[in-house]
């Protein structure tokens, strides 16, 4: 039968995986896995941990920038709009 692990024994192997104080095979007879599956959530564990401390600032910076972009071209857009509008209904006397 398969054995089923929660996230908190996934967390104690990669943990001690991370550490290397033991062997991933003596890590792996500790918890009755297979040792490549502690290399796996060791893996697993590190590319979490960068992900984690990378810099979320840069992303919502880059969001933000991106919003702001659209919306200044949009106002510039409306701007073109309004300016032709104008000139077009000039002659009918119905500008400013």
């Amino acid at each position: 039968m398969k054995k089923i692990f929660n996230s908190q024994d996934k967390i104690a192997v990669a943990l001690e995986a991370i550490k290397e104080e033991l062997t991933p095979g003596q890590i792996a007879s500790k918890y009755e896995i297979h040792p490549q599956q502690v290399g796996r959530w060791k893996k697993e564990a590190l590319i979490i941990l960068k992900d984690g401390f990378s810099d979320k600032r840069k992303k919502e910076n880059w969001d933000q920038q991106k919003l702001t972009d659209e919306l200044y071209k949009t106002i510039g857009q409306r701007d073109i709009e309004l300016t032709w509008l104008k000139k077009k209904l000039q002659p009918f006397g119905l500008s400013d």
